[in-house]
């Protein structure tokens, strides 16, 4: 990789996001933090009997770990949104029947998204994980099927997106909205001044 034309000084270093995701570019680029995009290639495949937030933790650092190598005077911040109803993980759907399987199985239920989220940093690295509840209407046959059409759920964990047509079926949420998006912006904060960088101060 080639260091990216960021504009920086040594008390304002611009941010390296290692991740490809719109969802999380939107939520950065509300807050106003400079950054620019370097997806990360990693596999994300959760270890034998590893639970929803000891997966996401260990995605996002390895993450962070592979971009950062590349840029060590960089901030590297990465993240891994993580599913989980009743003890199993509910990854990105392979196929539309996936996709509508995962929809009947979270109708009328609670389930719980963790993201991770990781920040390294001149050879230092801070980790966190967040999660918040999501409570599901029931969902009809011909809804789901409708939401499967659309395409919205093919490439997202758990088969939904709450910031799209997704949102139609979400009762409730007990926590951080961004959190279910992909990147809790409420602990952010804490994540940079773990490495000494206040994150106000990288915020235009």
């Amino acid at each position: 990789m080639d260091d990216p034309p960021l504009v920086s000084s040594p008390g304002r270093p611009a941010t390296i996001l290692a991740s490809g995701s719109p969802r999380r570019h939107h939520l950065l680029s509300l807050i106003g933090l400079e950054f620019e995009a370097v997806p990360a290639g990693i596999e994300e495949n959760p270890h034998p009997a590893e639970g929803g937030r000891a997966f996401a933790q260990r995605t996002a650092r390895d993450k962070a770990l592979e971009v950062a190598a590349h840029y060590p005077d960089r901030p590297v911040l990465a993240a891994d949104t993580v599913v989980e109803l009743d003890g199993a993980i509910l990854g990105k759907p392979s196929s539309p029947d996936d996709a509508a399987a995962m929809l009947r199985v979270l109708s009328e239920r609670t389930h719980e998204v963790h993201t991770g989220m990781a920040l390294v940093y001149r050879g230092e690295c801070s980790c966190l994980v967040d999660t918040a509840s999501v409570c599901f209407n029931r969902l009809e046959t011909t809804a789901i099927d409708w939401y499967v059409g659309t395409g919205e759920p093919l490439d997202k964990a758990g088969a939904y997106a709450v910031q799209g047509r997704g949102g139609l079926f979400v009762k409730a949420v007990d926590g951080a909205p961004s959190t279910v998006v992909g990147l809790p912006l409420h602990r952010l904060g804490e994540l940079y001044a773990d490495l000494g960088l206040s994150l106000l101060d990288l915020i235009d």
